[in-house]
């Protein structure tokens, strides 16, 4: 059907299905030939693909909306056509600061608003003995990693850019970091939390799943220039990423795709620790505790794999609040525009009927999220960069 795709991807659970597709046949089937190439950045990614080295890749949702409207780099439109995982991340931080927090908490620990309101007493208390402001590590500036972090620390009253420091570390060097003690805590996608749990030197403290019940995480992209010169090759990779979503979300087939996913070339971590994380069952402490979340990695169910542009809108709103962005109705327009569900729909067959209902945001603090005022939404939050 075409020429040989290269396709870029970071070593991270929410990869799966592309991993899927090409190991398993399902690409092969569409009439495709995938070289699969593992990078470390989200930099890398995104670079080779605006000027294509890739043909498409897994990326950040942000990064996508990021590259359309300009923001942060050159501006390369591009296009979305399949989102392979929803939620998937976590917030994890050193046993030092775990146990900092769990001595200031003032409710549930699985409840962000509890933690978050602890942190903000941990920061306090720290800028009152003259200590150093906590550093937490997130995947890119762009990224959904650094808007959750923010947005739960805002919560409780911490100032992301005034009361702690944010860096940004590629996912497969966070655990080192916070074993050398280079960062206090981190936000990151599967599996780096596990490792660092396994590891005993970090505390997962919250699933993005407890944030946001439903976030848009990484995408299928494409530049919308090669999209447009190649919509049969944009279908079969659509149906063959869809195929593999399918394969993964049957209980019995999580073992193979987890040693598929375990191999060195692919995300090279324990097989044991990838199926925990598609089962979603993790081990949240170095002493053993285990926590089930059925929310906590959707890579096919739930109509997890159909673009949702209300996803986009809540990522650009972000980019708005911390002044990455500036607001306008254009703006948004194109960031939404970036999700194609007309495209998904396309490629499965599913033109004219009607697609399952999407579930709301479900922020954990704030008004219920309104993808065409986004301007109300944001006058909510009394910490950010955006002012009306």
């Amino acid at each position: 059907m075409t020429e040989p795709l290269h396709i870029g991807f970071i070593p991270l659970v929410d990869a799966a299905a592309l991993i899927v597709a090409v190991d398993k046949g399902f690409a092969a089937a569409e009439g495709l030939d995938v070289t699969l190439v593992r990078e470390v950045s989200w930099s890398n990614v995104r670079d080779k693909l605006n000027i294509g080295l890739f043909e498409a890749a897994h990326l950040l949702a942000p990064v996508a909306i990021a590259s359309s409207l300009g923001l942060g780099h050159v501006k390369v439109p591009i296009t979305a056509p399949f989102n392979l995982g929803l939620n998937g991340n976590a917030i994890t931080v050193s046993p030092a600061l775990h146990a900092a927090i769990m001595g200031e908490l003032g409710g549930d620990p699985l409840d962000p608003m509890a933690t978050a309101l602890a942190l903000s007493r941990v920061v306090a208390a720290r800028r009152k003995s003259g200590a150093e402001p906590l550093t937490f590590g997130m995947t890119f500036p762009f990224s959904t990693h650094n808007y959750q972090l923010r947005f739960w620390m805002a919560a409780g009253g911490v100032d992301p850019d005034e009361d702690v420091h944010l860096v940004v570390l590629p996912p497969p060097y966070m655990v080192d970091s916070l074993a050398n003690g280079h960062v206090d805590g981190f936000c990151v996608g599967a599996p780096w939390n596990s490792v660092a749990v396994d590891l005993g030197v970090g505390h997962i403290l919250h699933f993005v799943s407890d944030i946001l019940v439903r976030a848009a995480e990484k995408v299928l992209a494409i530049r919308q220039s090669w999209a447009e010169k190649n919509p049969e090759v944009v279908a079969a990779l659509v149906r063959a990423a869809f195929r593999a979503a399918e394969f993964i979300e049957q209980p019995e087939n999580r073992a193979e795709t987890a040693r598929l996913l375990a191999q060195p070339e692919r995300v090279g971590v324990d097989a044991d620790v990838i199926q925990r994380t598609l089962d979603g069952r993790l081990k949240i402490s170095p002493d053993g505790t285990m926590r089930e979340s059925s929310r906590y990695l959707l890579v096919g169910r739930e109509s997890a794999g159909r673009p949702d542009p209300v996803q986009a809108a809540w990522l650009y709103a972000q980019m708005v609040r911390w002044g990455q962005a500036g607001v306008s109705p254009e703006a948004l327009k194109a960031a939404k525009a970036v999700f194609r569900p007309d495209l998904y729909d396309a490629a499965l067959g599913r033109e004219g009927k009607s697609a399952d209902a999407p579930g709301a945001i479900g922020a954990f603090a704030g008004p219920a999220f309104d993808a065409g005022d986004i301007v109300s939404h944001l006058g909510a939050f009394r910490i950010g960069r955006w002012k009306p």
